[in-house]
């Protein structure tokens, strides 16, 4: 019967019983949330009850289950490809530091590579921070690929959250939380299939925020020893951003100045806390020497210097540069020029920044999780929770003194959100006006809401309709796993890959090519198989061949859709 051939067609009309992908996707994902409603009582929630005490066998599964279900996709997405300019300046400094150096040489013919956010002199190195690249090139060493970094600090942010909510709430509740980072920080996330970071950042937050109520109840230098590791990964991943975790940890230790005791106790575990600083603050001016020749010059400020990029904080005026600027680079400069605006910020310009902002924060929380908001702000009675708020506007007011916002920027108090989250549902489950359950169906109710948010999505990517997928994915605000390859990267470097011996691609934009960059090296320039270089004319060009005899010269005009690759050919004398 032609009933029984449903699946021959996702169009409705030509389906036996008028049913469309989205049908087939929504009746699958029905049956399993029904199946989970019922099992979850009698079955699941003892079983993760049990779970939840064995902190090591939880912290495992927290770890596992991103990276597996991320794994799970490569068949349809592979390791994702790096995209913007951070991302490769990332790659460089891991690279770098898988060289076991802190910088890179000049290149002799360094006028050929310059690209953004990296330094060509005085070394060539990128201009950020320790901390991610560090992740990066541990991924890298151990298993052949940085984006294994990536994956592995996602998973551990995610362990590290339920560590961090066991000093907050009881064990299920934490374990809670922990899957919750999972759905929204997980494969799907951006901070997974990118290279700038944010899941480093994140884990340093954990650090802090779930040593801080240990430090005060059980006072082990243990505890003591994790506050400082939090520190030292916040320094060496968002350095501003370290002082407002610093005095968000103060303003959670000032009542216990008022007891001499904890006074006591507090002093003799300060030395343990600050001596798991002492390596951040000499790997930064260790770097900062190697860099740029300064103990203290940070490599980002002196990018600012030469570049003009990036912008200052608003209370400063806007840089200017004090180098010859490619023309993209001129580009750039004058867009965050634009962005920072004339002169320093007004009382104005800074609440309506910060007001433009607060879009920006559904990031942190999904659409169902919002009804737990009004729950967490009754528990505002308890002076921990009224911490947790004030360390969440300490964070969004004080990165409101950089023209730019991206959610990495505050990655260290992500786990607050998930304890806000947290902490109204385990508020509203204690509800019982229209029925002494009426509260935990209801809490129940969102959970089972973000956990069909993410498997619509994660089914979505599994069965990679592109149609459905170019249709739906408008709709879905933070799904960075469908980016694709805008830019045709993969291709050209798949043909290059298929060319023998080594190739040097000289890169020519067109007059209205903007901030797409395709010059971008390794670590080490010479013994790369593949140089990237700028057309910088046929004479300057034959320098650089003369430079590399042994490769094979090509042209790549970014600006042809798709990218168009062809051999280079010198110009006849």
């Amino acid at each position: 019967m032609e009933i029984f051939h449903v699946l021959r067609s996702f169009v409705p009309l030509r389906n036996p019983i008028g049913f469309g992908a989205s049908d087939f996707v929504e009746l699958v994902l029905a049956a399993l949330l029904v199946m989970l409603a019922l099992a979850s009582r009698r079955w699941i929630e003892p079983y993760a009850r049990r779970l939840a005490e064995r902190t090591g066998w939880s912290m495992l599964l927290l770890v596992a289950l991103p990276v597996a279900l991320r794994l799970a996709l490569l068949p349809q997405y592979p390791i994702p490809p790096a995209g913007v300019s951070d991302d490769f300046s990332y790659l460089l400094l891991a690279d770098t530091l898988r060289h076991f150096r802190l910088a890179n040489p000049v290149h002799p013919l360094h006028q050929f590579f310059e690209t953004f956010y990296v330094l060509q002199e005085p070394s060539y190195s990128s201009i950020f921070p320790l901390g991610q690249g560090l992740a990066l090139a541990i991924g890298w060493t151990i298993f052949g690929h940085p984006w294994a970094g990536v994956a592995l600090t996602v998973g551990i942010f995610c362990a590290l959250c339920y560590w961090m909510l066991r000093a907050w709430t009881t064990p299920g509740w934490a374990l809670l939380g922990g899957l919750l980072a999972v759905i929204q920080f997980g494969p799907l996330n951006q901070w997974m299939n990118s290279y700038w970071g944010g899941a480093v950042s994140a884990i340093a937050g954990c650090l802090v925020f779930g040593s801080l109520p240990r430090l005060l109840d059980a006072g082990r230098r243990r505890d003591a020893a994790l506050l400082g590791l939090g520190f030292t990964l916040q320094l060496l991943t968002r350095p501003f951003e370290s002082i407002f975790l610093v005095l968000s940890a103060g303003v959670f230790l000032l009542p216990a100045l008022r007891d001499r005791t904890k006074v006591r106790k507090l002093a003799s575990l300060a030395p343990a806390a600050a001596l798991a600083v002492l390596p951040a603050i000499a790997l930064t001016c260790l770097q900062n020497r190697a860099v740029t020749g300064s103990w203290t010059t940070l490599p980002y400020a002196l990018s600012q210097y030469q570049y003009g990029v990036p912008t200052t904080f608003t209370l400063q005026p806007k840089p200017v540069s004090h180098r010859q600027l490619t023309r993209e680079q001129e580009l750039d400069y004058e867009v965050q020029s634009a962005v920072h605006g004339e002169g320093t910020d007004t009382f104005r310009t800074y609440w309506e920044r910060f007001g433009s902002r607060v879009r920006f924060y559904r990031f942190f929380l999904l659409a169902p999780l919002y009804l737990a908001v009004p729950f967490f702000l009754v528990r505002l009675r308890e002076p921990r929770f009224v911490w947790v708020l004030v360390s969440l506007l300490l964070f969004a007011l004080g990165t409101n003194f950089y023209s730019y916002f991206y959610s990495h920027y505050i990655a260290a108090v992500v786990c607050l959100f998930v304890l806000v989250s947290v902490a109204g549902l385990e508020r509203l489950s204690e509800f019982s006006g229209g029925g002494r359950f009426a509260g935990q169906d209801a809490a129940r109710l969102i959970l089972l809401l973000c956990a069909a948010h993410f498997l619509f999505w994660y089914g979505l990517h599994a069965g990679r309709d592109e149609k459905m997928l170019n249709e739906m994915t408008q709709y879905e605000t933070w799904d960075a796993i469908n980016h694709g390859d805008p830019d045709g990267r993969m291709a050209i470097n798949r043909r290059l890959a298929q060319a023998t011996g080594k190739q040097l691609v000289f890169v020519r934009y067109w007059p209205p090519h903007q901030f797409v960059e395709w010059v971008h090296n390794l670590a080490d320039i010479d013994a790369a198989r593949v140089v990237w270089a700028r057309d910088l004319g046929a004479e300057e060009n034959e320098k650089l061949r003369r430079y590399y005899p042994d490769r094979q010269a090509w042209l790549i005009e970014p600006d042809f859709r798709p990218p168009r690759l062809t051999p280079y050919q010198a110009p006849a004398k």
